[in-house]
């Protein structure tokens, strides 16, 4: 006789075990790039491309107000660019850019 799984507990430990077992397909190609990215971010740190993340957001900081909710370095051609999102207090998305090395405004976006 076969009995209907239908605790919530045993559901969930179920479903955690069927994806742990399987993870998707990209999982590990998304790590091996992160992996790479993160490295190619010590690299230039370390080479004096880049300035240290905390002194990007503390200029930000004096440029707009809010909370911090995304950070991405980006490569254009041979420059760094940090993109930072804020999200202030009344709700609205602002972007900035700031040239990783001499922490230059590039472009202030507010969506």
């Amino acid at each position: 006789m076969i009995q209907k799984i239908s605790s919530p507990v045993v559901l969930a430990l179920v479903f955690l075990a069927a994806f742990s077992i399987a993870p998707p397909g990209g999982a590990q190609a998304d790590d091996d790039d992160d992996a790479l990215e993160h490295e190619e971010a010590r690299r230039a740190l370390e080479q004096g491309l880049v300035r240290p993340l905390e002194e990007i957001v503390a200029e930000a900081r004096k440029h707009v107000q809010g909370d911090l909710i995304e950070v991405e370095l980006e490569r254009e051609n041979e420059r760094y660019i940090y993109e930072l999102e804020f999200i202030q207090p009344s709700g609205q998305i602002v972007e900035l850019q700031l040239d990783a090395k001499s922490m230059a405004i590039i472009e202030d976006d507010a969506d």
